[in-house]
């Protein structure tokens, strides 16, 4: 009985082996593969300041758009720095052109962090609050602070991308020296930035051989000049210079003309302005003002930055855009050579640029000053900013002139040649070819000669 109940359970044993020998296998779940794992974006900030209310709002406007195109298009480049694509944000912020709220936004941007900052528009603004960067190791470079003590505290982490008020000031009296006059009268708002250019314009006047008649003050909320002009018109100056912004100047120049004053008026960036003529209108026409470094239309990439930020903004440029837009640029360049965007890693790049901006080729000195610092003079006419002449420093990367008047001559003799097939057989022809083929050679000596 034993023995059979063995062999029974043997062959159930055997049947379910067979059973189970016979059930098909269930193929094992292939694991999908794993999503390649995107490199995390950085997110750089980058700090603005300028004044967006008040009276020069249309300034810190401008300055507002220059950086937001900068940024704009480095973002649309798909930068990568230290092998991690990054993304830069714009942090605006307004301090109306005061000191006190100036050093307030510029504390809000080093508690947010920022990578670097680009800013302020007014000297005045500016000076103070390079001390809470300095002091934060944050890199600020600024396209319009031109008071020289910016650069001059020993802070190596403020730099500027237009020429300063000595370089301009030196330009500016040299060039009234040159315009006949003999007696000047010196108008200034008592900031930073229009006492400084004003103090350095003196200086040039009066080593030019110029006397200086009359030295007045007002603020950068006036807006009635007629008893500071009236002491001027008895001192019979021939010329006024006025250190300060557009929402004085223009004013001041409607005054004069109000007054009977026959000088001329001449002023520096801060009224080289559309808003100047406005505000102004007609005895606007025929003053002078100037502007650092060289016309937009005279500039290898001006006029395509404008046309640029025109599409853009729907608006003209003011001033400073372009400075500012350059200033975004050689910060990102800057990271981009450190391979970082760690402020302590990418700041001694800074010093070491050498950019070849919209506005200029683009080098610091020792202070973190732009070498060169060339200064251009305009003058108003038929409610335009006429081009005179540029003074001092060195000279922007232009459009090369010479180059384009032989592309000329290529396109005049290819028209010959066009002409010739037509009316004048095959000799013809061949002499236009043979003008083509001149043309040709001097757009290529004028290419290789720059």
């Amino acid at each position: 009985m034993q023995a059979r109940l063995s062999v029974v359970a043997l062959s159930v044993a055997a049947v379910f082996a067979l059973g189970a020998c016979g059930q098909k296998e269930e193929p094992k779940p292939v694991a999908a593969p794993a999503a390649p794992i995107a490199k995390p974006e950085v997110l750089v900030k980058i700090g603005h300041v300028s004044p967006t209310t008040g009276p020069q709002a249309h300034l810190g406007k401008d300055n507002e758009y220059g950086a937001q195109l900068a940024i704009e298009e480095l973002n649309a480049k798909g930068m990568e720095i230290g092998g991690t694509k990054v993304k830069f944000e714009l942090l605006n912020e307004d301090d109306a052109a005061d000191p006190k709220q100036g050093a307030i936004v510029a504390q809000k941007l080093v508690d947010a962090k920022v990578n670097g900052v680009i800013g302020h528009l007014n000297s005045g603004t500016t000076i103070p609050a390079s001390k809470l960067y300095f002091d934060a190791g944050i890199p600020q470079i600024s396209g319009s602070a031109t008071n020289p003590k910016y650069t001059q505290q020993g802070f190596n982490t403020a730099f500027r991308v237009m020429a300063n008020d000595v370089q301009q000031g030196k330009a500016l009296g040299e060039f009234a020296a040159k315009q006949g006059v003999k007696n000047v009268a010196i108008v200034d708002d008592r900031t930073a930035y229009g006492q400084g250019l004003a103090d350095e314009f003196k200086k040039a006047a009066e080593a030019s051989g110029l006397k200086v008649v009359a030295t007045e003050y007002t603020n950068d909320k006036a807006t009635d000049f007629k008893a500071i002009l009236t002491k001027i018109k008895s001192k019979k100056a021939d010329l006024v210079f006025y250190g300060g912004m557009d929402a004085q100047g223009g004013p001041m120049a409607k005054q004069m003309k109000e007054l009977g004053i026959k000088a001329k008026f001449l002023g520096g960036d801060g009224v080289c302005t559309p808003e100047f003529m406005k505000l102004g209108g007609e005895a606007a026409e025929g003053h002078f003002c100037s502007l650092p470094g060289m016309p937009l239309e005279k500039l290898a990439k001006g006029p395509e930055f404008r046309d640029r930020f025109s599409k853009k903004f729907g608006a003209e440029i003011q001033l400073y855009a372009p400075y500012v837009y350059d200033a975004v640029m050689v910060m990102a360049d800057s990271m981009k050579r450190a391979d970082s965007v760690e402020p302590i890693k990418y700041l001694p790049l800074i010093g070491k640029a050498k950019y070849d901006g919209v506005t200029a080729l683009i080098e610091f000195d020792e202070f973190g000053d732009l070498k060169g610092g060339a200064i251009s003079v305009y003058q108003y006419k038929g409610g335009k900013l006429e081009y005179v002449e540029t003074l001092g420093g060195a000279a922007a990367p232009t459009v090369k002139s010479d180059v384009k008047e032989a592309v000329a001559e290529v396109k005049e003799a290819a028209k010959a040649v066009a002409g010739a097939a037509t009316e004048a057989g095959k000799e013809a022809v061949k002499a236009g070819a043979e003008a083509v083929k001149n043309a040709a050679e001097a757009t290529k000596a004028a290419v290789e000669k720059k």
